[in-house]
């Protein structure tokens, strides 16, 4: 199995976890990037049993409505029982780094709206320790340099990433040379320097379950108790 392989068999494995839960009236959340976009492809195939989903980015939505699944806004839907996305970096815990796809403030409000978060990913995105991944932070374009230079006391060396706008008309810095052993503290630490929407730790809300394509096959992990 390749990398692409194992992607389309996390994305197979969630859409077999939701499907005996859907009806007509159900929406899903659906997030963002190569991993989410096979899921999106999976969902497709089963248009007929669901009513239609909540994107969390115009790139989805528009691959969404392409693939015939009506998109919602998430103000007229309530709670969503699903949302269903991918990570750029997944721990035992199921804390996540998300957002190199510069969706993380969206991928959070869609979570956060959900009962279960499912998030789906292949074997290489697995980590003891989060950080290896530079931690996308998204900011009001005003306030580069300050949060860029209050990131640097804590630790971080963060990177403007050129040519990226967020589908809020914000920014993204890239934080490196990060080991983070707690994410919840630094997650909370970031979100309040003033400027910063938020940043792609998924720690205060992790995942539910992480489902993981691996060369022999998909595993599931569930967060320890």
């Amino acid at each position: 199995m390749n990398q692409d392989d194992m992607k389309r068999a996390a994305a197979k494995a969630a859409l077999k976890k939701i499907l005996p839960q859907l009806d007509e009236k159900s929406v899903v959340g659906v997030g963002t990037g190569s991993t989410a976009n096979y899921f999106i492809e999976e969902l497709a195939t089963v248009r007929d049993l669901f009513d239609g989903a909540v994107a969390s980015s115009e790139e989805s939505a528009r691959r969404l409505k392409e693939a015939g699944v009506p998109v919602y806004d998430l103000n007229g839907t309530g709670t969503l029982e699903f949302y269903v996305d991918g990570a750029d970096e997944a721990n035992g815990n199921l804390h996540l780094i998300k957002g190199g796809g510069a969706a993380l403030t969206r991928e959070k409000i869609v979570a956060a709206s959900s009962r279960r978060f499912i998030c789906i990913i292949d074997h290489s995105k697995r980590v003891d320790v989060l950080g290896d991944f530079p931690l996308p932070v998204e900011v009001i374009p005003m306030a580069r340099s300050y949060v860029a230079r209050e990131i640097v006391k804590l630790g971080g060396d963060p990177v403007f990433r050129e040519g990226v706008t967020t589908d809020n008309g914000n920014i993204i810095l890239d934080v490196h040379n990060l080991r983070i052993l707690d994410p919840v503290t630094l997650e909370e630490a970031l979100n309040h320097l003033t400027g910063v929407v938020t940043n792609g730790l998924f720690a205060r809300r992790p995942a539910d379950l992480l489902i993981v394509g691996t060369p022999q096959g998909v595993e599931e992990i569930t967060a320890p108790a």
